[in-house]
């Protein structure tokens, strides 16, 4: 009997390891790569913010991520928050395919469907729960061809639990985001053409599908269920216009380039192309290359024609940057900030040149800036990170721990995050901004340790 209980509680584990993976996950629990980029970060909050506004959400409210992952994915979490894979962008035909997939995870937003999740994922775990019980019965019974046949249907009901809450859920989005789509006058042809794309990949293995298959069941009688709402919208035959597919186009050439290797993307875009989204696209990849010379030639060459733009200058002050020609990036850096003086990520740009620069000059300027990005942007670890360089430069002790502390805690180091914020918390007179900073860092970072002791035990 010891035997049948050993092999039944293996079989066991076999079960929860299939069919947990199966279930999508919340984005906290999937050890994600953000990608940060300033341009991106603005094109995919330009097309989204109709959706959001006609959902009712405050599109400030809401968080935007780029992925870096090449799988064809996008979802909701808890928080208003969107994830955005690069490789959605790479994947879809064009723009008004990538606002139908916008649409519809807005309505995953809109319905609360990140709790509902769990909803559904605890209702999953419980069936199986009760085949378990009922297997171990019939294995202490004598039983064992009894238990594993137990074992195996309850895996194969909890996924159909599962599945029943998640496709009322894309039913759901699917309606909501049709509503958005026509509130926002843009097409729902996109989303549909999106639809018909991946539908095939129902026809392949679970393991073999994009993940955007497999954390949204798709079927014909759902996208059946659309075509006629979308072609009774007045605007299912009006185009996409041509400002959105030129960013759209700009912003997967910059995509490509960042991603592919250098080889690939010349064999995308070659040197014969000289339409500005190739030549974009070919920065990157002598970037990648480490071909300095080229990389500036094509950075210079869109700066002459688009002297106004600041991703072009910010673009080429980083190339001088990672090739170890800071001073001479500064002038572009510069600029890109004049441009768009409210964006944090070029203000860190140049905070982190300025930084490197050491000088006494330089550091000055760079907590100026570095502080600025962080009042727009307090999820910038790397602002952090050089914030606190330059003020323990400066003799500012207490305000560099105070910024490693923020930065600890970004990265999930909560333990470590509570020593340097009590460091900070201990020298700021009572009341003042820093002090009640420190204080929150204090309570938010030890709050996340109690949520994630055995994080927190590794890295005593």
């Amino acid at each position: 009997m010891i035997i049948i209980a050993r092999k039944l509680l293996t079989l066991l584990t076999i079960v929860m390891l299939v069919v947990i993976p199966m279930i999508p996950r919340p984005a906290e629990a999937q050890g994600l790569s953000l990608l940060r980029d300033a341009e991106t970060e603005w094109f995919l909050r330009e097309i989204s913010t109709p959706f959001f506004e006609a959902a009712g959400l405050n599109p400030s409210a809401v968080s935007i991520y780029l992925i870096h992952d090449s799988s064809m994915n996008a979802f909701v979490t808890l928080g208003q928050i969107m994830a955005i894979y690069s490789g959605l962008i790479q994947s879809v035909d064009n723009v008004n395919q990538l606002e139908g997939v916008i649409a519809h995870e807005t309505g995953h937003i809109a319905g609360g469907h990140a709790v509902r999740y769990r909803e559904g994922q605890k209702a999953a775990l419980k069936v199986l729960l009760v085949h378990v019980i009922l297997g171990l019965a019939a294995a202490v019974a004598g039983s064992p061809d009894a238990a594993a046949g137990l074992l195996l249907g309850g895996q194969s009901m909890a996924q159909r639990v599962y599945l029943s809450y998640s496709r009322v859920q894309e039913s759901t989005a699917d309606q909501a985001a049709m509503t958005y789509l026509n509130a926002a006058g843009v097409s729902a042809r996109g989303m549909i053409e999106f639809f018909d794309k991946i539908r095939d990949q129902e026809l392949l293995t679970t393991s073999r599908r994009d993940p955007y298959v497999r954390t949204h069941p798709l079927s014909g009688d759902r996208i059946l269920r659309l075509i006629d709402r979308a072609q009774a919208s007045p605007y299912y035959d009006v185009p996409s216009s041509e400002e959105k597919v030129y960013w759209f186009k700009r912003i997967r050439a910059k995509i490509d380039g960042f991603i592919y290797d250098p080889e690939i993307t010349l064999r995308m875009y070659p040197v014969r192309d000289q339409s500005l989204f190739a030549r974009y696209a070919r920065v990157y990849a002598y970037q990648k290359a480490l071909r300095l010379d080229d990389a500036l030639a094509e950075a210079t060459s869109l700066i002459n024609e688009n002297p106004d733009d600041p991703y072009f200058h910010e673009i080429a002050g980083q190339i001088l940057f990672e090739f170890g020609k800071i001073e001479q990036s500064l002038p572009y850096l510069r600029r890109a900030h004049e441009l768009l003086p409210q964006e944090p990520l070029i203000m860190t740009a140049l905070g982190h040149a300025l930084v490197a620069m050491e000088t006494p000059e330089t550091d000055r300027e760079a907590i100026g800036v570095l502080e600025l990005a962080v009042f727009f942007d307090r999820q910038n670890g790397l602002a952090w990170r050089q914030l606190a360089v330059v003020y323990a430069r400066t003799g500012r002790e207490n305000m560099a721990n105070l910024a490693t502390a923020e930065m600890f805690s970004l990265h999930g180091r909560y333990r470590d995050a509570v020593g340097r914020a009590q460091m900070a918390f201990k020298t700021f007179p009572e009341g003042t901004r820093e002090w009640v900073q420190a204080q929150d860092l204090i309570f938010t970072a030890t709050a996340e340790m109690e949520k994630h002791p055995e994080q927190n035990r590794r890295r005593r």
